[in-house]
């Protein structure tokens, strides 16, 4: 916190001060989460493949994954679809959403971040216990 308040003193310059603080839709892009979308509404026999070859019709394909059950390893009718670019994710979204595959329509959206709530947020388990200095 000390440095950004430095370089924001030593700066008169706005072109530093706003490289410093990208938008949250820059920092989207630099991290990759714009070029993955989300699919919903997928027919319980849709595949991996059959999800990539119906969008890579729009840009390279990187990864398609069908979300399935752990423990029956079936379809949960979602999956996830990584293309290469961001404008080939932006064409496929606005090309597929609202489509049909494998007799469903389906609607395809950009991924949001996933967030990992293991061992960040602690289970309440009853009050604490009394420390005791001895």
């Amino acid at each position: 916190m000390a440095a950004i308040r430095k370089a924001m003193a030593m700066s008169s310059d706005r072109r530093v001060l706003t490289s410093l603080f990208h938008p949250p839709s820059r920092l989207i892009s630099f991290r990759g989460i714009a070029s993955k979308l989300f699919v919903g509404g997928l027919s319980f026999y849709t595949s991996d493949k059959g999800l990539s070859e119906a969008f890579s019709q729009y840009g390279q394909v990187v990864e398609a994954k069908v979300v399935t059950d752990r423990v029956s390893d079936k379809s949960k009718g979602f999956g996830f679809v990584t293309f290469a670019s961001e404008d080939e994710a932006h064409t496929a979204l606005t090309e597929m959403n609202g489509k049909s595959l494998n007799g469903r329509v389906i609607f395809v959206d950009y991924a949001k971040p996933t967030t990992n709530f293991r061992g960040g947020i602690p289970i309440a388990r009853g009050p604490p216990e009394e420390k005791t200095d001895e």
